[in-house]
């Protein structure tokens, strides 16, 4: 079914008429009536009951022509937007991480390379649990990770970024939010949220830390669950200092370990555009030259 018939069939269920869907559509009314044939025959259902006042939905019909309207809808802003960069772009990157404070920077860093590479455009992709597993899909051309899930996989370039703190995330009006480095001591009858998906290095740091009797733990899903119950008051949370969107509600502390997080940029090994390789680059000077969590 091409895009020309999904107009046929939606023009007809709009005007409920076959001389008047035709007009709106500048064809003849048996070239729309061969089209909504068409349609029925591919689909193995009829979407129009007719009749000498016009056509009227069956009941399957107003299903399918519901669901049609949102594919049209999307098939356009789809070709309007490839309309839009083949107009501007000869070039996109897409670069894959788990949240959006885990390149903090990123937006300033894209708004840099936009005006040394103007035709280039720059998609970023976030996903939780997935962003590993889209970049070795080949659906993105750059992942931001933790360098111990990375560490495995073949034919990808790695380069490192950053080495990433450890820090106790609490709320402004806690009690330990005015201090500057948080030992274990500093926990002790506090309950701290664990798991989630943490790094191994996190993981040392909360295995030492629940085997204090004095503290309680909770075991989380993820860091927004860790981040609710913290806004709650119910517990703290320990994390990589690359989840810190700077949110002010929230106070950030550095943790007192020697534990750092790796973290790196990788991409493909086989993907040799100038392009992606001088985004990598800018993303490396620029965190080079950051104060880093």
């Amino acid at each position: 079914m091409n895009t020309k018939y999904f107009d046929s069939v939606l023009e007809l269920a709009r005007t409920k008429n076959f001389n008047r869907a035709a007009e709106n559509l500048y064809i003849t009314q048996p070239a729309l009536t061969y089209q909504i044939n068409s349609v029925e025959e591919e689909i193995g259902f009829r979407i129009f009951d007719r009749s000498g006042k016009g056509a009227a939905l069956t009941p399957a019909g107003e299903q399918f022509v519901s669901s049609l309207k949102d594919i049209r809808d999307s098939l356009k802003r789809s070709i309007e937007q490839g309309q839009n960069f083949s107009v501007k772009y000869r070039d996109n990157i897409r670069i894959s991480m788990s949240l959006r404070a885990a390149l903090y920077y990123l937006p300033e860093i894209m708004k840099q390379f936009e005006a040394e590479e103007p035709s280039v455009s720059v998609t970023p992709y976030f996903d939780y649990y997935h962003s590993v597993d889209s970049f070795l899909r080949g659906e993105q051309d750059i992942l931001f990770a933790v360098r111990d899930s990375v560490r495995q996989i073949p034919d990808v370039n790695v380069y490192p970024l950053f080495d990433s703190g450890i820090y106790l995330v609490c709320r402004k009006d806690d009690p330990l939010a005015g201090k500057k480095l948080i030992t274990e001591t500093d926990l002790e009858g506090r309950t701290l949220m664990i798991g989630g998906g943490s790094p191994q290095q996190l993981r040392a740091v909360q295995q030492r830390i629940i085997r204090n009797e004095k503290i309680s733990y909770f075991n989380s899903n993820d860091h927004d669950t860790s981040i609710t119950y913290v806004a709650s008051g119910k517990a703290l949370v320990l994390s990589p200092g690359f989840l810190n969107d700077h949110h002010p509600d929230y106070v950030w502390i550095p943790y007192d370990c020697e534990e750092k997080i790796p973290c790196v940029l990788c991409i493909h090994a086989s993907d040799q555009r100038k392009p992606v390789r001088d985004f990598v680059r800018l993303i490396i000077r620029c965190y080079a030259s950051k104060k880093m969590l």
